[in-house]
């Protein structure tokens, strides 16, 4: 009896596990159909990373079209102007021309007019002295009329140069109208413009920074207490212990765990490189105002452009 108990048992046992095994299969069945439909939301999100990437090109080339587009309109203007000056001084000079023509014929309608006084007092026996006198009078017309001459000659002188200048401005307008590429040499890009644009690009960092100014009180204006304490800002810029304000802005930033500063005697540019994703970059030209700025989100532009921007950090020091 107790041996038929058992067998009993044993065929329960193994219904079970035929049924746990069974159960088992379906529960494989259905992780891998769930692990099919994780790998198609996978290769979904990729797509949809690859195409916010791709629209984020695409902003950033839209963008930089359009810096270039306002950039032109402006150059454009400024040759406008120019034109219109340039114009203004032509009529002018022309008037004066049209002036001292006139001014000319009158002065000599009154040499033929004296020249026949003289004449007829001659035939009349006029007095000597009269006519030294009006010879006198004579001489000083025809110096004004040389003045005049001169004075017209000059004036052509003048409309000539302007007519040239003009025509340089016009091959200018059409040149700069044709190329996409803006010519910095005469643009006017402020100091004040620029720390404006690199705080901007400041209050965007992330995790790492990298800053060249000319002078440690350059920096004020970047505001960089406001910059988040888990950014690291590698700062250079010359820095004068000796001057009191200079030295009170080294103990204030380097009492920040967050900033790093050296002194650095390149007073020639400004840099900032945003977690490796956004460089600025100005070069101070000769002019208090002409700098030569531009700003990139391109991987390829910062990584080539790199070793200048580390350039300022590398050969700076500590004081």
């Amino acid at each position: 009896m107790e041996s038929e108990e058992l067998k009993k048992q044993l065929e329960i046992r193994d219904n079970q596990i035929k049924t746990l095994k069974n159960e088992i299969i379906q529960k494989n069945e259905q992780l891998d159909k769930v692990n099919t439909l994780i790998g198609n939301l996978e290769k979904k999100l990729a797509t949809v990373n690859e195409l916010e990437t791709q629209l984020k090109t695409k902003n950033t080339l839209l963008k930089t079209l359009q810096d270039s587009i306002t950039l032109k309109d402006n150059q454009l203007e400024t040759i406008k102007d120019s034109l219109k000056l340039k114009d203004d001084q032509i009529k002018i000079l022309e008037t004066s021309l049209s002036t001292k023509d006139g001014k000319i014929s009158t002065l000599e309608k009154t040499i033929r007019l004296k020249e026949d006084q003289i004449k007829s007092m001659t035939a009349s026996s006029v007095d000597e002295s009269i006519l030294d006198e009006k010879d006198k009078e004579i001489e000083n017309l025809r110096k004004e009329i040389d003045i005049l001459n001169d004075e017209l000659t000059k004036a052509d002188e003048d409309l000539e140069r302007l007519e040239i200048e003009n025509e340089k401005l016009q091959e200018s307008r059409i040149t700069s109208t044709e190329s996409k590429i803006p010519d910095f040499t005469n643009l006017s890009i402020t100091k004040s413009e620029i720390i404006e644009e690199m705080q901007k690009i400041l209050q965007g960092a992330l995790h790492n920074v990298t800053i060249a100014v000319p002078k440690i009180d350059d920096l004020q204006n970047l505001y960089l207490y406001e910059v988040r304490s888990s950014v690291n800002m590698k700062i250079s810029c010359e820095i004068n212990p000796g001057i009191e304000d200079h030295a009170e802005l080294l103990d204030e930033y380097e009492s920040l765990d967050n900033i790093s500063i050296r002194h650095f005697e390149g007073v020639d540019r400004y840099i900032i490189n945003r977690d490796g994703e956004e460089l600025l970059m100005a070069v101070i030209g000769k002019n208090e105002n002409n700098h030569l700025v531009f700003k990139t989100r391109d991987p390829a532009h910062i990584r080539l452009l790199n070793s200048l921007t580390m350039e300022s950090w590398l050969r700076s020091r500590k004081l």
